[in-house]
């Protein structure tokens, strides 16, 4: 039996290994949902989104194996919480699409340019830290729970795919097979289409990738479990923000991360899962840079970079906490679970990022 007193230090440094090599496969791979995105709108250029697909095809495989075993459940991640707002789903998601084109990368992004030397990285770090703990506990806090509570729906079957199919008189463990294997199939087969094979290394990106989530889940949600807390004799997932099962996401921990940093001596205040994997995704990031030597010192161009970068930066943090996640965290992270809100803020993510994409071209025809 693990002795429950190092219990979270090895969490933590677990999570912190998941995170480094998120990073550095990141990091080597160029792996960017965003430029994925953008690829296909400039270059009609799939790869990068290929490599996204992969990812959400290893995690949603992974996951459901792992549930499938018993050896987590799927039911106890924040992602599957009752009630589905689905306004707050569309909004947060469209509004992190939009804010990551404008900030040159998503909130994990983020996190590996900082490693590559980023210091506009590190402004749009610092941003996305401070509008995500406003929309948390902040000025943008009442906002955020209005539009989660206009538009809510509850359906009494349940708020994911594997739930919908029970409804209709599918057993639970067949319903959750059959969803996972009918989208990660899919999903494979897109990806490894003749016509436009995956390359060797970014396969292995994907896969990797896909792979840090669903170790995530079983970090968390399995060797982090605790069927009774010694403290408080309750069920507990040791090192959680959430006080539940996690696994990667990076806008809310770049929050936890500034409020840690800020009150450090505050006994209250401990390193979780999330922080730890976040600091591994930036370690991991610059031993890639260093190792590759492609680590460069980056600054802002000028006043219009800096300001896009910083609404851009803005709109994520809180468009990341209002839709429960980003383009790993909702993205990989959420769709693994099969929750119904986290396809949906997924397909907003992709609707903001093109919008945001469109804008910028009609800006760059309208100054030539």
């Amino acid at each position: 039996m693990i002795d429950t007193i190092t219990l979270p230090e090895r969490i933590l440094w677990l999570a912190f290994g998941l995170g480094s090599v998120f990073g550095a496969v990141a990091q080597h791979s160029r792996f960017c949902p965003m430029g994925a995105i953008a690829d296909i709108v400039n270059m009609r250029d799939w790869r990068r989104m290929r490599m996204w697909l992969l990812a959400i095809a290893v995690a949603v495989l992974g996951s459901a194996a792992l549930h499938s075993s018993g050896r987590i459940d799927l039911a106890r991640s924040i992602y599957r919480s009752a009630g589905f707002p689905w306004l707050a789903h569309v909004i947060g998601g469209a509004t992190f699409g939009f804010g990551m084109v404008l900030a040159s990368g998503c909130a994990a992004r983020t996190l590996v340019r900082i490693g590559g030397g980023s210091l506009k990285a590190m402004v749009v770090l610092l941003i996305v830290g401070l509008f995500a703990e406003m929309t948390m506990r902040g000025a943008l806090a009442g906002l955020r729970l209005d539009l989660s509570e206009r538009g809510s729906a509850a359906f009494a079957a349940g708020h994911d795919l594997p739930a919908l199919l029970i409804a209709l008189g599918l057993p639970a463990d067949l319903a959750l097979a059959g969803c996972a294997l009918a989208i990660g199939s899919a999903l494979l087969a897109f990806v490894f289409l003749p016509r436009q094979r995956l390359a060797p290394g970014s396969a292995l990106a994907g896969l990797c990738i896909g792979l840090s989530v669903v170790g995530g889940w079983y970090v968390s949600g399995a060797l982090g479990y605790l069927a009774e807390d010694p403290e408080t004799l309750q069920e507990a997932f040791v090192a959680t923000n959430s006080g539940r099962m996690e696994s990667l996401s990076f806008v809310a921990p770049q929050a936890y991360l500034l409020e840690l940093l800020m009150l450090w001596s505050d006994s209250n205040r401990h390193l979780s899962f999330a922080v730890a994997s976040l600091l591994g995704v930036l370690a991991g990031s610059l031993l890639s840079a260093v190792g590759s030597g492609s680590f460069r010192w980056e600054g802002f161009r000028d006043l219009e970079d800096t300001a896009n970068h910083i609404v851009g930066a803005a709109l994520m943090g809180f468009g990341g906490v209002l839709g429960l996640g980003c383009t790993i965290g909702q993205g990989i992270s959420g769709v693994s679970t099969l929750a119904l809100g986290s396809f949906v803020t997924l397909a907003a993510i992709v609707g903001g990022a093109l919008l945001a994409l469109y804008y910028q071209d009609r800006r760059a025809q309208s100054a030539a």
